[in-house]
Parts: C-alpha cells; structure tokens; sequence
C-alpha cells in the first residue's frame, strides 16, 4: 500500500519556522521526484517547490526562494521543507507529491496555520 504522510504542520506567529516531513512508503522513493504543494483556504493549488530523486536538483517558487529549503533523505524514505521566515500568506494545507514517469502519488496534507 502505498503511503504518503506529513507531519509537522500546525500553529506558528509570523517569523517563526516549521519543519514538514513527508514518509513515504509502498513504493522506491528514490525513483521518484519529490515535491510540496500547498493550498490556501478557497485557493486552488499552488506548487512551492521540487527535487529530484538524488537530491541533487532542487526548484522553488519564485515568492519562495531564500525561506524554504527542500531536502529529502532516500535513506529514511522521507522528504523535507524547512520553512523560515514564515508569513500570514504561507497559511495552507501543505501536500507531498511524488511523480516518476506515468505514476504519480499524493499524501493528505498537514495544515500550517500562521497567525499571532
């Protein structure tokens, strides 16, 4: 079964950092392209940023670059975002998604509340 699980969302005062994990299991994480997608209240889908399956080509959104920082360990099956400088408009539900050829997997979100 294949499995993708967030953690490390929840309530944080502008400024301050937080850092999503994301496990994955069922499938070879290590083939696959990682990335976080996030979604605001009544917002549609926005990507925030990618890696590749090594770790050695890592891609942000524009607004982004500087504050988060995507890592992930093939070791452990998990992906990272480390999230600093955290601003009212990060505030969204933030997903995994892994992608290799046609395949292509979702976790079910960790919420990142902004607020204080």
């Amino acid at each position: 079964e294949v499995q993708l699980v967030e953690t490390g969302g929840g309530l944080v005062q502008p400024g301050g950092s937080l850092r999503l994990s994301c496990a994955v299991s069922g499938f070879t994480f290590d083939d696959y392209a990682m990335s976080w997608v996030r979604q605001a209240p009544g917002k549609g889908l926005e990507w925030v940023s990618s890696i590749s399956w090594n770790g050695g080509n890592t891609y942000y959104a524009e607004s982004l670059k500087g504050r988060f920082t995507i890592s992930r360990d093939n070791a452990k099956n998990t992906l990272y975002l480390q999230m600093n400088s955290l601003k009212s408009e990060d505030a969204a539900v933030y997903y995994c998604h892994a992608a290799f050829l046609k395949d292509e997997y979702w976790g079910q979100g960790t919420q990142v509340t902004v607020s204080g």
